[in-house]
């Protein structure tokens, strides 16, 4: 692997910047490549060994005419996060790193898992940079480590995380790797970090935020009263980008769109697919029915259950997200409306069908 590494490096001696990306087969990290390589960047990518690239071909082929050529500014390095010695190998010449490996996962027996990949794979990850001098680091994690604000209020970067019972694991396991991150910058480690809200993009259908198009599809015919932010992963991907190119360091910033309801982010993909609109509401009774249902049903037949405890009280939840601090900084940027978005993604979604 270092000859394979040694050989790229004095190959591209040209760049002043060597980039590296994990997570680059998931929604968010799929975006961030193509617009890097559309950007003429060359970039090293950690996989798993036996991660499936075709996710990553299909997101350039979304966007671009051209996308093997684009494809060919890629550098595939299979590397285990949790494997300190292969990060070490893969960040070999790196100047910078866009952090955006995690686990998501809702279902209790993959808690011990998840906290390990997304916390000690984040603290392998900083310990490498610091290491190999690396002279900025781009760490994505999520609203879920934000501080919900109090009566009604919108949350914003001042809002720090309290520890509560309605934290789900995911979140949870967020805020440990967060923390790592912070650690790393008062060890030197110059970062920049970005907590999405709910990331509205096309890519793996089964997975992720994507899998929500997937359902919608098919038919929803439940909506709940809870409100959340919402934002487009192109989005996500340019304004990472342009804090890692500007002089920002050490900071963290919400990225959101904007705030509406789970009704009107389902009413609108309904009618971009043409389908009947969510008419019955559901409560918080008949949620708690349904993810006790989908408990017993995954117990019988090891399905995955579609809907979980932590997943229900989210229907619910009342959350407003301020993008206030990004606008500030970067006040000729304008989000993509969600309505823009979810249409935009139906297509997708469409043209995949064909």
């Amino acid at each position: 692997m270092e000859l394979a590494l040694n050989n790229y490096l004095c190959s591209h001696t040209n760049k002043s910047k060597l980039i590296l990306v994990t997570g680059g087969t998931g929604l968010v990290g799929s975006h961030l490549l193509y617009d890097l390589c559309k950007s003429g960047k060359m970039v090293r990518v950690i996989k798993r060994e036996k991660s499936n690239i075709s996710n990553v071909k299909k997101v350039f082929r979304y966007y671009s005419s051209n996308p093997d050529e684009l494809l060919k500014n890629i550098e595939w390095v299979d590397a285990d996060l949790l494997d300190i010695y292969s990060v070490l190998d893969a960040l070999s010449g790196i100047t910078e790193v866009y952090h955006c490996a995690a686990m998501v996962s809702f279902e209790p027996q993959h808690e011990e898992e998840m906290m390990r990949i997304n916390i000690e794979g984040t603290a392998n990850m900083v310990n490498a940079a610091l290491e190999k001098g690396v002279t900025k680091f781009c760490h994505v994690s999520s609203i879920a480590t934000v501080g919900r604000a109090e009566h009604g209020n919108i949350t914003t970067e001042e809002n720090f995380w309290k520890s509560s019972p309605d934290n789900s694991n995911y979140s949870i396991s967020k805020y440990g790797a967060e923390r790592e991150v912070w650690r790393a910058s008062e060890e030197g480690l110059n970062i920049v970090i970005v907590n999405p809200s709910l990331i509205i993009g096309a890519g793996n259908w089964t997975q992720s935020s994507s899998n929500m198009f997937t359902k919608g599809y098919k038919g929803i015919k439940y909506y709940t009263d809870g409100i959340n932010g919402f934002v487009d992963v192109r989005d996500v991907s340019s304004l990472m980008i342009q804090l890692m190119n500007s002089n920002i360091k050490n900071q963290r910033y919400l990225l959101n769109s904007e705030n509406i309801s789970y009704k009107t982010f389902f009413d609108t993909m309904h009618t971009s697919f043409s389908k009947p609109k969510p008419s019955i509401k559901a409560g918080k009774f008949l949620s708690g029915f349904a993810w006790r249902m989908e408990k017993i049903r995954h117990l019988l037949t090891g399905s995955v259950p579609l809907i979980t405890k932590e997943t229900a009280r989210s229907a619910h939840r009342v959350s407003r997200f301020s993008n206030q601090k990004i606008v500030n900084q970067f006040p000729d940027f304008k989000f993509i409306p969600v309505e823009q978005s979810v249409n935009d993604t139906c297509k997708l979604y469409l043209s995949d069908l064909n």
